[in-house]
């Protein structure tokens, strides 16, 4: 995967439920990095077809544009390595591992050619990561929309570059050109945004859940370990439509990645969101958003 190829430095974020095909799809065409999770395919027949689907859309293009799958290596995941299989079989430019080690999927993806970032959320993590050989860390900072992390990105980026150099994914309340730009003078390679495409006509999210993100300000995101028994950031109204006191949130419950990416009600009712849902302000296309993010990126001179 090269920068030059790339209209900005962005990685349209794996979100779960959230990131399908024509997200991938139209990332891509708007000249970013389209991603998705392999268990937003909700079986490994329905996750051949979504990769036939991207090679064979992206294949009108004499250089295609990178997409990246995000496998989920948790050991309770049953499906893990027949996912990675797949990413193989459809030669994916970019694997991203979340939720376990990519150590399993650093020889099978290099292969072929192919790059692997692991989502990592400390530096215990960022250490144990990059000693598998992986060519990318994608640093889950304080704010992140879902699955976040607790580090100020200035301090996450200066101590993760004292001991490796591969390319470094930020991710944590970017959602304007602004804030590309000050990534990359932090250090970072790329950036992850999620939050800032949910409301975009190609995200998955239910028109409830968009109409909340567009409505949404930073003041409404609650971090809590209650849904998923890692520490999230939620719209807060959807917590408190799914029946929670926020003033006594439960205690974290097990991690178990079998309930956790079921088709539960905890997942299709509680909804998540970044700190910098408030760049949000208006349902648009990918293409629209990408545009503007480019005028942003472009207005800023250092």
């Amino acid at each position: 995967m090269s920068l030059a190829n790339l209209r900005l430095p962005v990685i349209q974020a794996p979100m779960f439920l959230l990131s399908g095909p024509e997200m991938v799809i139209a990332s891509c065409r708007a000249g970013i990095v389209g991603s998705f999770p392999a268990p937003n395919a909700r079986s490994s027949e329905i996750l051949e077809a979504w990769l036939q689907q991207i090679t064979t859309a992206l294949a009108e293009f004499d250089n295609p544009p990178p997409w990246a799958i995000n496998l989920v290596m948790h050991n309770t995941n049953p499906r893990r390595f027949d996912d990675l299989a797949l990413a193989v079989k459809y030669r994916a430019p970019l694997v991203i591992t979340a939720l376990g080690s990519p150590r399993e999927a650093v020889e099978a993806v290099h292969s072929y050619g192919g790059k692997v970032y692991a989502d990592v959320n400390n530096i215990g993590f960022a250490r144990k990561a990059a000693e598998t050989g992986v060519d990318g860390l994608a640093l889950i900072c304080s704010g992140a929309g879902g699955h976040t992390g607790e580090l100020s990105p200035f301090a996450f980026i200066d101590e993760v570059r004292s001991f490796f150099n591969g390319d470094i994914i930020l991710s944590g309340a970017v959602g304007s050109g602004r804030a590309i730009k000050a990534a990359e003078v932090l250090g970072a390679d790329y950036v992850y945004m999620g939050t800032r495409f949910i409301a975009t006509d190609e995200c998955l999210a239910a028109d409830g859940y968009k109409e909340m993100v567009v409505e949404a300000s930073g003041v409404d995101i609650v971090t809590s370990d209650s849904v998923t028994g890692v520490k999230a950031n939620w719209l807060r109204k959807s917590l408190t439509q799914a029946g929670y006191d926020l003033n006594n949130m439960p205690a974290a419950g097990e991690i178990n990645f079998l309930e956790a990416a079921g088709d539960s009600k905890r997942w299709r009712d509680i909804w998540a969101a970044g700190q910098a849902v408030a760049t949000v302000t208006q349902r648009d296309s990918i293409a629209d958003v990408v545009a503007q993010l480019e005028a942003e990126y472009n207005a800023i001179r250092i």
